[in-house]
């Protein structure tokens, strides 16, 4: 004889899930034309990167042809082999690829400490010393190139690695950005923390960076964009461009006394766009959740 047991389950059955009302005809209109105006921008933002890319694929000599054609006569995989025959542009990705990992290494260390001491630790004097940090925004970069220029020549740092890095450490962009962040975290992890024992090292290994995964991607795209496309000090402070040479100084080599190589110049330019475009992809989650989050942060 079997028994039924209808009360020995304590499970509750599942919630039906809730219906969207549908939705009106104004409603339906306003959907289709925002779909329409997004597609209509992201159209006219990428018109310019197709040209550019069939122009890399377009003889020297075509480039300037009128009436423009999307497509050249002939189409030249080659513009793309061809780049890394006509300079040592492995050695400028290189350099590139080393100066903004590692610059970017440093500011995400910098502006992870700073932003923490400004945001969360009590000290004499932080308020005014955060606000003559961040006034230095405010000074153009342009102005700062002879004095950092001085500053290089003092510690023997010319043509060198260092001096493509160090000078942009501590900016206060990073900082700031970070501070907003650990301003915006409850203070009761901090306290949970401090009742455990942690102190305030601890707490910023263990707790606040954990944390900030999403405000560190922001800021590490940021950086490695400025990085990445800087020209002006690198040209400024580089002496041996074949060793120390950069990506946008190894772009202005294809324009010489004996001419421009457009075609060249055009498929070096969409190469260096790789390394930031899959940045960008890869990191792409986390910069729209850091930018919410670190820019309405605060307390």
């Amino acid at each position: 004889m079997h028994a039924l047991d209808d009360g020995g389950d304590d499970r509750t059955p599942a919630q039906p899930s809730r219906a969207r009302a549908p939705l009106s005809a104004g409603q339906r209109v306003r959907l289709v034309l925002a779909h329409v105006t997004i597609y209509l921008a992201a159209a006219l933002f990428m018109l310019p990167l197709v040209y550019a890319f069939f122009s890399a694929l377009k003889p020297n000599g075509e480039m300037f042809a009128m009436p423009p054609r999307l497509i050249g006569s002939e189409v030249r995989w080659s513009n793309f082999v061809d780049v890394f025959k006509f300079g040592p542009f492995w050695t400028y990705i290189g350099n590139s690829l080393f100066i903004a990992v590692a610059g970017t290494l440093v500011v995400l260390t910098v502006s992870a400490c700073a932003g923490y001491a400004f945001g969360r630790l009590r000290w004499k004097g932080r308020d005014v010393v955060f606000i003559a940090f961040l006034a230095t925004l405010m000074v153009p970069a342009e102005v700062l190139v002879i004095p950092m220029f001085q500053v290089m020549q003092w510690f023997d740092w010319v043509d060198t690695y260092q001096a493509l890095i160090f000078p942009f450490a501590f900016g206060a962009f990073g900082t700031f950005l970070m501070r907003q962040f650990f301003r915006g975290i409850p203070l009761e992890m901090e306290e949970a923390a401090r009742v455990d024992g942690a102190g305030p090292i601890r707490t910023f290994l263990l707790i606040m960076l954990p944390l900030s995964k999403s405000a560190l991607a922001v800021l590490s795209v940021f950086t490695f964009l400025s990085f990445w496309n800087s020209y002006l000090w690198p040209l400024i402070v580089t002496v041996d461009y074949k060793a120390h040479g950069t990506l946008p100084v190894g772009l202005a080599t294809f324009s010489g006394l004996t001419g421009t190589r457009w075609d060249l110049q055009m498929a070096a330019a969409i190469i260096s766009m790789v390394p930031t475009t899959l940045l960008v992809i890869v990191l792409q989650k986390h910069l729209v959740k850091g930018i919410a989050m670190a820019g309405l942060g605060g307390r």
